[in-house]
């Protein structure tokens, strides 16, 4: 009985624990390479769950800048591609992330072309469908103005980009204050014509974002411009959603017409 208790304990998957930022997960991954340790998986420590025959592990380790430190040892376009896939929703983008990293020690800046690596090709499709999502709402993203002066968007993408999209509009909208919501996440993007500093709803304790008077005419002005351009002959419902998926119609002027006729 006890040689198979002991036996069933050497079988544990060793699940290993992170803070749940890209930095620490970096630092976790040299972690885990350095002393020849291989993963079940890589979870962040709010979503842990108890399972049977996994081993929960917290390793303690000291904290070093290791992005700077992964940048030199396999090149910077090898952890930016982690870094996107990273912001992805896919549930073991952690443990793609550590194989990927472990393939990058050994062939560098050749790590993308292996194609025949599984961890390869799902960190290339992660990082590609963050950076593809990233694009799609620089154009997607609405403002309204605000009583405050201050221009206000709001925004559900299926990645975590917000930080993504900060360079672009502090870009276009310099000489403006603006406020973007990742709703999904809970998370707000301040600029204040200098600096962008980002805040969890826990941070932000009240937001005024009543909008300003003439700010529902010029939404109609724009719903007005947006049907009478449409030439309802050629409408192809279909080869508007390729272009402009369902998912991004909620916060979209242009659609609120189309979505009070879906609810």
């Amino acid at each position: 009985m006890k040689g198979s208790l002991a036996n069933s304990v050497c079988f544990m998957n060793n699940v290993y624990i992170y803070s749940g930022n890209f930095a620490d997960l970096l630092d976790l991954v040299f972690f885990l390479i350095t002393t020849k340790r291989k993963p079940f998986d890589i979870v962040r420590e709010q979503d842990v769950e108890i399972r049977l025959l996994e081993e929960r592990i917290r390793p303690i380790y000291q904290e070093v800048n290791t992005k700077k430190k992964w940048d030199k040892i396999v090149g910077k376009e090898n952890t930016f591609l982690c870094q996107m896939a990273f912001r992805s929703t896919y549930t073991h983008k952690e443990l793609a992330i550590y194989y990927y990293l472990l393939n990058a020690l050994k062939y560098w800046e050749h790590t993308k072309d292996m194609r025949r690596l599984k961890c390869v090709n799902k960190i290339l499709e992660l990082a590609h469908y963050v950076r593809h999502e990233t694009h799609k709402m620089k154009g997607f993203l609405r403002f309204k103005e605000m009583k405050n002066q201050w221009l206000y968007a709001e925004m559900e993408p299926e990645n975590d980009i917000l930080e993504l999209l900060v360079p672009h509009f502090k870009k276009r909208l310099k000489e403006e204050y603006w406020v973007i919501k990742d709703v999904k996440r809970g998370l707000f993007a301040f600029y204040d014509r200098e600096n962008v500093r980002i805040f969890s709803d826990n941070e932000v304790k009240q937001l005024d974002i009543l909008e300003d008077e003439t700010e529902k005419q010029i939404e109609k002005l724009w719903q007005t411009f947006f049907r009478t351009i449409a030439i309802s002959e050629r409408k192809n419902l279909r080869c508007q959603q390729n272009f402009m998926p369902k998912k991004y119609w909620k916060y979209l002027i242009e659609m609120e017409d189309t979505n009070e006729e879906n609810t």
